[in-house]
């Protein structure tokens, strides 16, 4: 499964022979209390139905969170299903 980060609009995604399996995110600037501490929010996740139950969803969340811990940011999930996996 290659999944592809593209940052110009916040996402990563998966081709997909029909359509695109996308996880969205959007960059928080640092609280008040911190100049340093980042967060992402994962705002959606998104298979098309006919590709549903096959693992692309988990993948996407997976690499996500993985990226994150990677930049070093904290993590929030508007996502319900990224939030399953905090």
């Amino acid at each position: 499964m290659n999944i592809h980060h593209n940052p110009d609009e916040a996402r990563f995604y998966i081709e997909l022979e029909k359509g695109q399996a996308v996880l969205e995110y959007q960059l928080l600037p640092a609280g008040r209390t911190s100049a340093v501490d980042k967060t992402v929010d994962f705002t959606r996740t998104y298979v098309p139905a006919e590709y549903r139950g096959r693992g692309y969803a988990e993948a996407l969340a997976k690499h996500g969170l993985n990226w994150a811990k990677k930049q070093g940011l904290k993590v929030k999930a508007s996502c319900w299903y990224v939030r399953g996996f905090l």
